[in-house]
């Protein structure tokens, strides 16, 4: 398997942001009752991704060690007021629906731990796709909780009425206890699949990590990850 290739197959599958590594669950659950608002929020941080993986790897070699976490942090900052203000300007209905979590991207765990692990790591090709390939997976985490959250709890789907469904509701599935119980059933899918391979508490940890292929150092700088 190539290198791109395996780029895109750890981003969007092996190391899924929601499903497998457990980050950016604020925004998964929060803004997943709706499809078409989680659709959105996947889109806009999939933008800040790109942003930010993008201008991280072009001055990665500029940036001094001790102020990288700062730099990372105006950058993307930067690209997530650039995304709101989109947002804001020509999807203002999207933009009210998404409310506190669209600034709050700037924050996302996902997005800092893609600049911090890879882009300030690699070229700025391989960045690029990575963060299009982790957008990708994130998006599709949003869409596949918001989906069965919508069907379930509103009877409809992208904001279309299903017959039967429409009419017999389960209110709790839009609320937040719906949102955990959607996703600990997603989550319990996944490693039934994987054969418990998914999620491992004993995988957790700096040896085992999925993305130490690409790591140079610890979170402190003490020591070779490989």
């Amino acid at each position: 398997m190539s290198k791109k290739i395996s780029i895109i197959y750890n981003g969007i599958i092996k190391e899924n942001a929601v499903f497998v590594l457990l980050l950016g669950l604020c925004p998964a659950l929060a803004v997943s009752t709706d499809t078409l608002d989680a659709l959105g929020m996947g889109l806009a941080t999939t933008f800040v991704l790109i942003g930010s993986n993008t201008a991280i790897s072009l001055i990665r070699k500029s940036i001094p060690e001790k102020v990288r976490i700062p730099c990372f942090i105006v950058l993307i900052a930067g690209f997530t007021t650039i995304v709101r203000l989109l947002v804001q300007a020509y999807l203002y209905e999207l933009y009210t629906a998404l409310g506190i979590f669209l600034p709050l991207i700037a924050v996302n765990c996902i997005v800092f731990a893609r600049a911090e692990i890879f882009a300030s790591k690699n070229n700025t090709l391989d960045s690029i796709i990575d963060a299009i390939s982790v957008g990708i997976g994130f998006t599709f985490a949003m869409f596949l909780i918001a989906s069965l959250r919508e069907i379930f709890g509103n009877g409809t789907w992208f904001k279309m009425a299903l017959p039967v469904l429409n009419e017999n509701k389960i209110e709790i599935f839009v609320l937040a206890p719906g949102g955990f119980i959607v996703f600990g059933l997603l989550i319990a899918i996944i490693n039934k699949i994987s054969n418990g391979k998914a999620v491992k508490r004993s995988n957790f940890g700096c040896e085992h990590c999925p993305s130490r292929a690409s790591c140079t150092k610890t979170t402190f700088g003490k020591e070779d990850c490989k």
